[in-house]
């Protein structure tokens, strides 16, 4: 039950940066995607500033996780093509809906049910991965 409390405490703190943030908001992403704003890269941007800081400390700090097991994080093979096609895929899906995986959940929050269907079809996406990963080029 501490658990499922930490869980939706995190969900919640995410919900809110996502929302304060603007990332939610379709003019923001359609400004991103037409280059007519730096919003949406800087928060992109500092994502990644952020993430490479804080994978830095779990390494150096040798954290570990919820459950008390070691955090490893796997090296990962430089290949061009998956991450054109992944990032190609991604790209298209965020296009299409307006919203990349984590706002989906805020999005559906917010009252925009529709937002259910690009859910549905993100867990589909999934396991078709999941089906076809030892056939896709790694």
């Amino acid at each position: 039950m501490l658990n499922i409390i930490k869980f939706l405490v995190a969900g919640t703190l995410f919900g809110l940066i996502l929302t304060k943030s603007e990332v939610i908001s379709w003019y923001r992403i359609q400004e991103m995607f037409r280059f007519q704003s730096f919003h949406m890269y800087g928060i992109i941007g500092s994502a990644v500033i952020l993430g490479a800081i804080v994978v830095q400390v779990i390494k150096k700090l040798g954290m570990k996780s919820m459950d008390g097991e070691a955090i490893s994080l796997a090296p990962k093979d430089m290949s061009i093509t998956r991450y054109l096609v992944g990032g190609a895929l991604f790209g298209m899906g965020w296009a299409m809906t307006g919203s990349c995986p984590g706002p989906l959940y805020a999005h559906v929050g917010y009252g925009y049910t529709v937002m259910l269907v690009a859910i549905v079809s993100a867990v589909a996406g999934t396991m078709l991965y999941g089906a076809l990963r030892e056939k896709l080029p790694h």
